[in-house]
């Protein structure tokens, strides 16, 4: 019989509405039971495409002993932090205060009232491993409860003035300046795996916003080592198991230093992400390779996580008929079924595919080599090689598909969709691709329409049902987005919705006394504590994302406030960016844009124009992270010009279209000639 959870919205939720457990999904009357019947509350959080959590699921929230006692002792919570990443943020601090770890599925116990005092992740369903049974610390806790209360009440006490003092900032206040960015550089050298790129040990993590860091250490030091960081990782990255060789489209990350064995779940901001990030360094490198694979990930979210509608849905997990991976891996004989007798054995070659196999019997394909490496190795000429492997791909993804495929989470969040609009604006802009600039503007267009009521944003949107206020990363990483996309359409709308999202935003969020920005907004729920992060993880923290689209608001519209606001939050993040720079990528990334000695382009003309679009290219080809580019059409009205100061004023000349290189929005005599640009830009 379905239980609490069978209206909610979220697929996680979803998979655990026929537990026998009582859920209830995160809300008053949870806490109003607990607080009546004078019981704790045991919180349960993870995500649909966490393989952990769907073992503990089968393990203990499936089995009728164990739900009994849950049920008897416990009211009990579930929460899909996807959908709450401040329920989240709260007591995952907690967790790590407790155990010195994180991670999913997370269990915390509370006292009605919502302060946690005891907490973990996974707990198996017997003893193992140094850990007790779910059961036992179900058993444990209650007796705690129940017979020393007074120990459970100093625990949540303590606990308590912890996770208060996590939100307080007392690193900052420092004066942030290129020397920082120089020893943010040192340190992330310092973690890089010099065999076979990335940063630490396993598990290895992709870290595309500290590839942007290197990118950008390289446009303005002109370091060649960093270059050559960026290149190893991700051709390496590209090359492994972690990359999908047959759907493209990256999983999550790496158990094991060489990227082989990845844990299997793919989610959408990774692949926004890392999209991007290999677009521009194609930009930065030249390197063909690279650019073919920001846009193989880009047309995997076309086609497996793109709506009807035009939203992005989150993650397809890693699990398949019960087992991780299953979808996704090759024997040799499966090989030779889908290729034949000829091109099988090449392929098998390609992929490092064995009889052995390289995964509990079965392969994850990765490439071993260039065409030229495996044509030596099989004698076969590399052009055959190349021409084998380009023509049997889609005979192995079709084989594939006939597999049973691994559910998807087609719930849509407004922060992680924002991070692919801006993935498909940026590859439009840069490679002028009219198909990925109609995916970025629907996504916009759908996200203002459907996750936005009343001027404000919703956080998710599933089969027409938008729920929960949006939290401080939705608003600044689609604001930051809409610019971009402003970049691929010059459509001055896109700046008025960033700009009207960013003055909601400031009101919402911003922390008067101490400069930076909570998570959650004034008026919104009140949790045990109000959560502030302003470190990266996955995804840019709300913090580092606000800082850095108030930089760029600041530039297009010419209003010095944004500015004041940002290196406000640039100043209170100084220490903790030097101390852990692969913690704060996004905001090293927005004090870069802001120490550049930062130039802007305006090109007016006629947008159909041959002449137009050729000073375009030269901006395309250019890997320039701290460009402000504009343009005017030459339709465009003087009141429309003034919405971005750079516009005022600027014509074609002679009936050319004019390339206008400013700085500080002081303009250098018109070019009409794209070379001239370009040797302007190189100046």
């Amino acid at each position: 019989m379905p239980n609490r959870l069978s209206d909610e919205t979220s697929p996680y939720l979803l998979q655990h509405a026929d537990n026998p457990v009582d859920w209830h999904p995160w809300g008053p009357q949870a806490f109003d039971r607990a607080q009546a019947e004078d019981r704790p509350i045991l919180l349960s959080v993870g995500y649909s495409a966490c393989h952990w959590c769907h073992v503990m699921a089968h393990e203990s929230f499936e089995d009728p002993e164990t739900a009994r006692l849950m049920n008897d002792l416990f009211v009990n919570v579930k929460v899909d932090r996807e959908e709450r990443p401040d329920v989240d943020a709260v007591y995952m601090t907690a967790v790590q205060a407790l155990t010195g770890r994180g991670g999913w599925p997370m269990t915390v116990f509370m006292t009605p009232d919502g302060r946690p005092f005891f907490g973990g992740t996974y707990y198996p369903p017997a003893p193992r491993h140094g850990l007790p049974s779910f059961r036992q610390v179900l058993q444990a806790v209650a007796d705690a409860y129940g017979q020393r209360r007074d120990e459970v009440v100093r625990s949540a006490d303590s606990l308590k003035q912890a996770l208060e003092q996590s939100t307080r900032l007392d690193e900052g206040g420092g004066e942030p300046d290129s020397g920082l960015l120089d020893v943010a550089f040192a340190r992330i050298s310092a973690s890089y795996d010099t065999q076979h790129g990335g940063f630490g040990e396993a598990p290895k993590f992709p870290q595309p916003m500290a590839l942007e860091v290197l990118l950008r250490h390289h446009a303005r030091t002109g370091a060649e080592l960093a270059l050559q960081m960026v290149r190893h990782t991700m051709v390496g990255m590209a090359r492994g198991g972690m990359y999908d060789q047959v759907g493209g489209g990256f999983h999550r990350y790496s158990v094991d230093a060489h990227w082989l064995v990845p844990h299997f779940e793919k989610m959408l901001y990774d692949n926004a992400l890392l999209s991007r990030a290999y677009v521009e360094a194609w930009q930065a490198t030249g390197d063909v390779e690279l650019r073919d694979v920001g846009e193989d990930v880009l047309r995997y979210v076309q086609r497996e996580m793109t709506s009807p509608e035009g939203g992005f849905y989150s993650a397809q997990d890693a699990d398949s008929e019960g087992e991780e991976g299953r979808f996704y891996v090759w024997t040799a004989e499966e090989m030779d079924e889908v290729l034949g007798a000829e091109d099988g054995p090449l392929l098998r070659a390609w992929y490092g595919v064995t009889a052995k196999g390289n995964f509990e019997g079965s392969n994850i394909l990765h490439v071993t080599g260039s065409a030229d490496d495996v044509a030596a190795a099989t004698g076969v000429a590399g052009a055959r090689i190349r021409d084998v492997v380009s023509r049997s791909r889609s005979r192995l993804y079709a084989a594939r598909a006939r597999r049973i495929a691994p559910a998807l989470d087609d719930k849509i969040i407004t922060s992680w969709n924002a991070l692919m609009l801006q993935s498909f604006a940026v590859a439009a802009r840069v490679l002028d691709n009219d198909e990925y600039r109609a995916a970025a503007t629907r996504n916009a267009e759908f996200l203002l329409a459907e996750l936005r009521r009343d001027g404000r944003l919703l956080r998710t949107w599933r089969r027409g049902r938008a729920t929960i206020p949006a939290f401080l990363e939705d608003y600044a990483l689609l604001a930051d987005g809409l610019l971009s996309l402003y970049e691929a359409t010059w459509d001055l709308e896109w700046i008025r919705e960033a700009r009207a999202l960013t003055d909601t935003m400031i009101d919402l969020f911003r922390d008067e006394r101490e400069g930076i920005f909570y998570d959650t907004a004034r008026d919104g729920e009140q949790l045990v504590v109000r959560p502030r992060n302003i470190d990266d993880n996955a995804t840019p923290s709300g913090n580092s994302a606000a800082t850095q689209v108030l930089l760029r608001l600041s530039v297009l519209t010419g209003d010095d406030r944004y500015e004041r606001l940002a290196i406000t939050a640039l100043r209170d993040g100084t220490r903790l960016m030097e101390r852990a720079p692969l913690a704060f990528g996004r905001m090293l990334a927005a004090l870069d844009f802001h120490l550049a000695s930062r130039r802007e382009v305006v090109i007016a003309g006629d947008l159909r124009g041959s002449d137009t679009r050729e000073m375009l290219d030269v901006l395309r080809r250019r890997y320039d992270p701290n460009l402000v580019m504009a343009v005017r059409p030459a339709a465009m009205d003087e009141a429309a010009a003034a919405e971005i100061p750079l516009l005022a004023g600027r014509r074609p000349v002679d009936g050319q279209a004019a390339a206008f290189v400013c700085r500080n929005y002081v303009c250098e005599q018109p070019v009409t000639d794209p070379a001239a640009l370009q040797a302007a830009l190189a100046s």
